[in-house]
């Protein structure tokens, strides 16, 4: 089967092999008269006027941007207003460098949220930048697929307070005329304890998959030259497949559409549930994981929220070593720690700003885990199965075990929908970790896109060092915390027996 046209104004999420079924999730700054849903939750373009008349936009022909009150969301093709960060996560006390493109020049302003519970408000806006001048920033650069825009000046330098809460950060960018944009960023935990009078102290530390989140990233979508590690397009405006995607991508460049990377949803929900129920939170990315900049030791635990897929060696051994420690370690997703990633400089010398998977492709070893004798089951305790065409229920397994307690759930009982996405298991022919003790929570049969039976699996073990390791093994955990139209108070209940006997090393 050949390349597949695709106009190039269409979404990200449109655009990639894998997609997330539970689609953005809210966003609480745009209420009012900024849509990304329709009435049936169905993502809503950009360019889609409010009541489009029938066959309004064609091939080829890109349409005028919506109109109606309210801002309107940037584009890959207009540049309105995109930019990224040029620095990763930040402590309390150092700096976020943002650069931002602005087409055509024009005043902007950048209102930075904390990502939370906040009365249901789902974030909380906690500062707004003065009124920025805005320049057309050079064009993306380009090599062998890679795409970066590490030459773009510095458009606002912003200095974290001392006494900012660490958290997840949105940066919504938005013009005079009226166009939005968004950058995502983190105030982690200190590197040591006392760095910067900011000591840590949080029983978890919750991972933030940002390498995973710009393995997707097919910034700029132009039909042109965008790519990630899943797509690029050829001279014809034709979307290629994996196999001549980019080997290499920079976190040099804005995410692409609305600028919030693909699963990012997935970390807001649990972030936004944890929060409400008073859970003591530290903040990270996986870049800061596999830098060392922060001591995974320290927490009585580590969560992974999200779609998690692409792990380098130094994140699986700062992971491992955590649990040798007697950290315990939450996956709250599916899929994690598939593929085994490189991070290098930027050009002009950033450490880490580059992130190569070679996946099957070109001389050296394999980069899937299980393919270099270390399979993520090892860690674990399951690894990924495949994909889940439609969603399916999770059916309980050893319903009398302590994590099921009190969440009404007996032998047997379907979650509905809980199983989808994406479906780790149990591989019997692959080894697993030391443990004291293993069990299996859930056995979950599903169709795959073939009409095979296959069955999904959550588990959880302990560690020789008294860890506890839980592996949901589904897409849909994190969105059944808090994403509206998908939560069940067993989830959450069984999540929070994990999470207090993980905080309280019952």
């Amino acid at each position: 089967m050949g390349p597949e046209p695709i106009r190039r104004w269409e979404s990200g999420a449109l655009a990639h092999a894998v997609t997330d079924p539970f689609g953005q999730g809210p966003l609480p700054w745009l209420r009012g008269a900024e849509h990304y849903f329709d009435d049936t939750g169905q993502v809503v373009p950009w360019y889609v006027d409010h009541a489009p008349a029938p066959g309004a936009t064609r091939p080829g022909h890109v349409p005028a941007a919506r109109t109606g009150g309210g801002p309107r969301t940037a584009d890959d093709v207009r540049r309105q207003i995109k930019g990224f960060t040029g620095t990763g996560a930040a402590a309390p006390g150092e700096a976020i460098d943002f650069h931002i493109t602005v087409d055509p020049p024009q005043q902007f302003s950048v209102d930075i949220y904390r990502i939370g519970h906040y009365g249901g408000d789902g974030a909380a806006k906690i500062t707004t930048s003065p009124r920025l001048s805005g320049i057309v920033q050079p064009s993306p650069l380009t090599a062998d697929r890679t795409v970066s825009c590490h030459h773009w000046w510095l458009s606002w330098r912003l200095q974290i307070p001392s006494y900012w809460n660490i958290g997840a950060y949105v940066a919504v960018l938005t013009t005079v005329d009226g166009y939005r944009s968004h950058v995502p960023f983190t105030v982690r935990d200190s590197l040591v304890q006392g760095e910067l009078g900011h000591a840590p102290s949080a029983d978890l530390l919750v991972v933030l998959p940002d390498i995973t989140w710009q393995a997707y990233n097919l910034y700029p979508e132009d039909g042109r030259t965008g790519a990630s590690l899943y797509h690029a397009w050829d001279e014809h405006g034709r979307l290629l497949g994996e196999s001549e995607a980019a080997v290499t991508v920079s976190f040099d460049r804005p995410y692409a559409g609305a600028g919030l990377p693909l699963h990012v949803g997935h970390a807001y929900d649990f972030i936004r549930w944890a929060e409400r129920y008073g859970y003591d939170l530290a903040y990270a990315d996986a870049r800061d994981l596999h830098a060392g900049r922060i001591d995974s030791t320290r927490y009585r635990g580590l969560v992974f929220p999200g779609h998690d897929e692409y792990w380098s060696p130094a994140m699986r051994r700062t992971t491992e070593l955590a649990r040798e420690s007697g950290t315990s370690l939450v996956f709250l997703s599916a899929n994690t720690m598939y593929w085994q990633v490189e991070l290098g400089p930027s050009p002009s010398g950033v450490p880490d700003r580059l992130l190569t998977c070679r996946k099957r492709r070109g001389p050296g070893k394999a980069a899937l885990w299980r393919e270099v004798d270390v399979p993520e089951q090892q860690l674990m305790g399951i690894q990924y199965a495949g994909r889940v065409p439609e969603p399916h229920p999770l059916i309980v397994r050893n319903a009398d075990h302590w994590l099921w307690e009190a969440t009404g759930a007996h032998e047997g009982d379907g979650i509905p929908g809980l199983v989808a996405g994406e479906a780790d298991r149990y591989f019997p022919r692959t080894a697993l970790p030391e443990h004291q003790d293993r069990i299996l929570l859930a056995h979950s049969p599903y169709e795959d896109g073939e009409g095979t039976v296959r069955h999904q699996e959550t588990s959880l073990y302990r560690a020789p060092s008294g860890a506890l390791v839980f592996a949901s093994g589904t897409f849909a955990w994190s969105p059944a915390l808090d994403r509206p139209g998908h939560v069940d108070a067993r989830v959450q209940r069984a999540t929070a027996n994990l999470l207090d006997r993980i905080c309280k090393r019952d």
